[in-house]
């Protein structure tokens, strides 16, 4: 065991798990090690602010299969990495956030920038480790990068800024490798005697899948059966969407075809995915989740297993090697869906198409309001957009999307056939997650097209990254929503609160001026046949160095709100102080 520094024995355990890439905004508090990340070969990306930091490490780890590693100063820098970490927890995202915290021999005195740093993240990350003397420092850090990804989510490194120092004998470590099975044979017999027996079984296909790397194992599950297979909300990458089989997305703003497949399932295999409410609410005015259907669930974590739905068999194990599993037990046995396995085919084509003829057709969004505001708009109306969008999109792109009102349409127009390459907030569903995350995906993934979707109101929290990726050469498309409110909150106060618009408009510069201003390429689009061209020339820009905000005007109208039984109707009466503003923007 050589003798070194702790801030050595540190940096030398980070180069031993692979660690290339570590973003956050420099500070005193770990300087010593900061100092030898050149030598090295670590990169360290400075940005606009620490929240910035954590989401770039969420995107990072998503599309790299890796660690994705953020740090700051104690205190403030250390608090401003809550938001990003929270939503690194619900993706299952493997990022260890470092935490150097005040010097050890002032605990407690209130110094300079002093807070408890623990129990801040103890809910929303998988694992904590404090050094808490500077021996120890090697073995902890390595702990942290085990547990992000053996327990698929946010480890806390937490090091008093005076434990960087004094000199040790440290074992460096070599990264823990967890090989995960199928899961217990009588669960997967069970479950292959369900789906021997089923006559429409239906795949959801979630965030399982990605990690373990199964979507082969998945298309040939899903091909065995013949079944019809849907995405979980915000996974729309987990299954190809050129394939035949392939439904489109559940939850929020999701494939009518997708839900009205599944609501005639009579088994359904949740593979690598929770169920979470907010993936499974009722949609499209349909209440499609199959109340009868017998529920396989697979999970790596058997807390999941029933958690939100009632299920017939749990079975705790990886999602590809499950699948892979099943597929060899059901291999040579008589399958009841066989027998009707053209007349699903059909079914599926149908649905599928009838979706897409719903979607080429919905000019604009079907409520009074939104038809009231669209009359003589001079704007896109945002599904129009989006089609646009999707009809222009690189194959190979990875896309962002932020949490609002057409962001979350968007979750109708986004398809993938590669995995990896969709990144959200998940149901954490914070503003302020696209521009960072795909800056993130892009340093991990540099040869692949990064696009982030952002509404004008989360843009307005996290435009500041752009000079990141201007400093730092790291160039993206983002494609600005500009429609001059908060979009997702106004829709409640139009359905709920009779159009009484209290903090939802707002008042924005040409956001396309402002990207000039940062020195980007920043472009306006007001009509549908500028948004395709502008999407081409912001990813060509991309592979000369440069990043580009396409600034798109639409109008607006507004999406189905997020809950419709999250509020209830108001019995006060206020007609006196009634209060209506319309206006469109501009």
């Amino acid at each position: 065991m050589p003798k070194m520094s702790a801030s050595e024995a540190f940096v030398e355990t980070l180069v031993a798990y692979g660690v290339t890439d570590v973003f956050g905004i420099v500070g005193s508090a770990y300087m010593d090690a900061l100092d030898l990340f050149p030598t090295a070969g670590i990169r360290f990306i400075p940005t606009a602010h620490e929240q910035g930091a954590g989401h770039m490490a969420d995107g990072y780890s998503r599309v790299s299969g890796r660690h994705g590693v953020c740090i700051a100063q104690n205190g403030p820098g250390i608090t401003n990495f809550v938001t990003s970490t929270a939503a690194a927890y619900w993706a299952h995202s493997p990022v260890v956030v470092i935490t150097p915290e005040t010097g050890t021999g002032t605990m407690g005195l209130g110094g300079f920038q002093e807070t408890e740093q623990l129990p801040i993240f103890s809910k929303i990350t998988k694992y904590q480790a404090h050094v808490s003397k500077h021996p120890r420092m090697a073995e902890l850090t390595a702990r942290c990068f085990d547990m992000a990804m053996s327990e698929r989510g946010p480890t806390q490194l937490n090091i008093p800024r005076d434990n960087f120092y004094g000199e040790a004998d440290y074992e460096i470590a070599k990264p823990r490798k967890i090989n995960r099975g199928p899961g217990a044979d009588q669960s997967l017999d069970e479950a292959a005697d369900l789906l021997a027996k089923a006559k429409f079984p239906v795949i959801v296909a979630g965030g399982g899948v990605l990690f373990s790397g199964g979507t082969k194992e998945a298309i040939a599950l899903a091909e065995q059966l013949n079944a019809p297979v849907v995405n979980s909300y915000l996974h729309n990458d987990s299954f190809p969407a050129d394939h035949p089989l392939w439904c489109g997305p559940l939850g929020y703003q999701g494939s009518k075809a997708a839900m009205k497949l599944i609501a005639d399932a009579d088994v359904v295999v949740a593979l690598g995915t929770r169920l979470g409410p907010f993936g499974t609410l009722p949609q499209h005015g349909m209440d499609y989740w199959p109340k009868h259907a017998k529920i396989i669930q697979i999970d790596t974590d058997h807390r999941m297993l029933g958690l939100v739905k009632q299920i017939s068999v749990g079975i705790v194990g990886d999602a590809k090697e499950a699948a892979k599993a099943m597929s060899y037990r059901l291999a040579n046995r008589k399958l009841a869906c066989a027998d009707n396995a053209d007349e699903r085919k059909k079914r599926i084509a149908f649905e599928k198409a009838a979706w897409e003829t719903e979607l080429n057709e919905w000019a604009h969004e079907k409520d009074a309001w939104s038809l009231e505001i669209a009359k003589g708009s001079p704007y896109m109306h945002p599904r129009q957009m989006l089609r646009e969008l999707e009809k222009a999109m690189p194959k190979n792109a990875m896309v962002s999307t932020d949490i609002g009102n057409i962001c979350s349409v968007s979750n109708s127009y986004l398809r993938f056939n590669q995995p990896n390459s969709m990144l959200a907030a998940m149901s954490f569903g914070n503003c302020g997650y696209a521009l960072p995350s795909v800056i993130g995906a892009k340093v991990a993934q540099p040869d692949r097209p990064a696009v982030a979707y952002v509404g004008d109101g989360a843009w307005g929290m996290s435009f500041g990254e752009i000079l990141t990726c201007v400093r730092e050469d790291i160039p993206v498309a983002a494609v600005v929503f500009h429609n001059k409110q908060w979009g997702a909150e106004k829709k409640n106060q139009v359905d709920f609160y009779d159009t009484r618009f209290l903090g939802v408009n707002l008042k924005n510069p040409s956001w396309a001026k402002v990207a000039r201003s940062l020195g980007a390429e920043g472009v306006t689009v007001d009509n549908l046949g500028g948004v395709g061209e502008a999407l081409d020339k912001a990813c060509d820009a991309q592979k000369r160095g440069k990043t580009t905000v396409i600034e798109v005007m639409v109008t607006q109208e507004l999406g189905d709100p997020f809950r419709r039984d999250a509020l209830k109707y108001p019995s006060r009466v206020l007609e006196k102080y009634k209060h209506t503003d319309v206006t469109a923007p501009g």
